[in-house]
């Protein structure tokens, strides 16, 4: 297996509120949903870089798809990091998700490694970072 992740697949509860988060709220490019016509297929993806696309489907399809039993949603599973180039966009961008609908778990603040990053959780619970790291390039 070589080390690239090509999606990332956040399971939703509610695919039309999570749409209008991302898309309209947080600005990511999308066709919209997608695949309504198969059971269980609803699905949309948002393009990323490197060719990398986000995805939400409806947790219920998600568990059907993996056939792994429908479990209580967690924001402590992991994190999304979302690397910036300044202190400024890191404000900036908590902004927007809090705008957006986001929730607000901890502002961004100057990190004890000397970074600077806040935590954000969306509308289903999947928790963001936004981090400025001083020892990363960013491509831009």
């Amino acid at each position: 297996m070589k080390p690239r992740i090509t999606v990332l697949t956040l399971g939703v509860a509610d695919l039309e509120r999570s749409l209008t988060f991302y898309r309209d709220g947080l600005g990511f490019p999308t066709e919209g949903i997608i695949g309504t016509e198969f059971e269980h297929g609803a699905v949309a993806f948002f393009d990323l870089q490197a060719g990398v696309k986000l995805a939400i489907w409806r947790r219920e399809d998600l568990a059907l798809e993996a056939k792994v039993p429908l479990s209580p949603p967690s924001s402590t599973e992991m994190t999304i990091g979302h690397n910036v180039a300044s202190k400024e966009e890191v404000d900036a961008i908590m902004t927007q998700a809090e705008r957006a609908g986001g929730v607000i778990t901890d502002p961004a603040h100057v990190a004890f490694w000397g970074g600077y990053s806040g935590h954000f959780l969306d509308p289903d619970g999947h928790l963001w970072e936004i981090v400025w790291n001083p020892a990363w390039e960013l491509e831009t």
